[in-house]
């Protein structure tokens, strides 16, 4: 009994702690650009796409809490009211015109007041507006390929995941690439996205963007990072053993620093054949 009791207070030591540091595991799950300990929540958007999803996921989880709490409230007030003790004498009505009419036109409204920003996000995601960058990115078993267009130097890469034994500091495992998407910030950038073997996902959390690669079409999104920084993704569909070793990394700089990447990166990927420009479909300023 001794042994039980003094394991019992380390561990309501332990989940007192935890429940005082709960607002500060809150704050820490927030992360940008990559997951964070305790992530509890989304991480933090740096695009007006993603501001918009972080807002309807909110709401969501608002409306879903408020019809939880009401249904719950019914089901105690049946309980208290009409058990057979406090209701001896069971009613034997069937019909009530009022009930059935709300019960009936609330759950419409619900349906309405989720489809209507629903399809607007939806919208706002597949419809690329004016761009000012184009980047085309292709997922192999089990990398990925990015190539601009001859407007940006012509010039295509592989990237693939460094091994957790070749990590420098700060390199998150599982996560950190060899050669990174580099965009400018502030910048519209269209996505095109396509697959070489088998179904892959390109999606980058804090940019609100995931879209299926398939092999033999194209596939549009866009993006519009609003700060500077490193931002990591995952292929999020089921592609094979290598699945889990396919990460984006999506670094986003000012202008001046893009335009020298783009003069860098022109002479380094243009060995073997890489820096020959490269025709994009649809590449070209609405």
């Amino acid at each position: 009994m001794r042994i039980e009791r003094a394991g019992f207070r380390p561990a309501i030591a332990t989940l007192a702690a935890t429940v005082a540091s709960a607002p500060a595991n809150m704050a820490m799950a927030a992360g940008i650009g990559q997951p964070e300990d305790w992530q509890i929540n989304l991480q933090q958007m740096v695009t007006p796409v993603g501001h918009n999803i972080a807002w309807f996921h909110t709401f969501l989880v608002g409306l879903i809490t408020a019809i939880t709490l009401f249904v719950l409230a019914l089901i105690v007030i049946v309980i208290v009211r009409f058990n057979e003790r406090a209701n001896p004498v069971p009613s034997r009505t069937t019909h009530n015109t009022l009930i059935e009419v709300v019960w009936t036109v609330v759950p419409v409204l619900i349906l309405i007041a989720i489809a209507i920003p629903s399809f607007r996000l939806l919208r706002e995601q597949l419809v690329v507006p004016p761009h000012d960058v184009v980047v085309k990115a292709t997922g192999h078993s089990w990398y990925w390929s990015y190539e601009y267009p001859a407007d940006q130097g012509g010039f295509r890469f592989e990237s693939n995941m460094i091994p957790e034994g070749e990590l420098k500091p700060g390199q998150p495992r599982l996560l950190a690439a060899d050669n990174e998407m580099v965009v400018p910030v502030n910048k519209v950038v269209r996505m095109q996205i396509t697959g070489a073997d088998v179904m892959h996902n390109f999606a980058v959390p804090s940019f609100g963007i995931r879209l299926d690669a398939i092999p033999g079409r194209l596939n549009e999104t866009w993006f519009k990072a609003e700060r500077e920084g490193i931002y990591y993704g995952q292929c999020s569909e089921l592609c094979g053993n290598g699945h889990p070793y396919m990460p984006i990394n999506v670094r986003v700089v000012s202008e001046q620093d893009y335009a020298a990447w783009l003069a860098q990166a022109k002479q380094k990927f243009a060995q073997g054949g890489q820096g020959q420009a490269l025709q994009l479909a649809a590449a070209k300023q609405q």
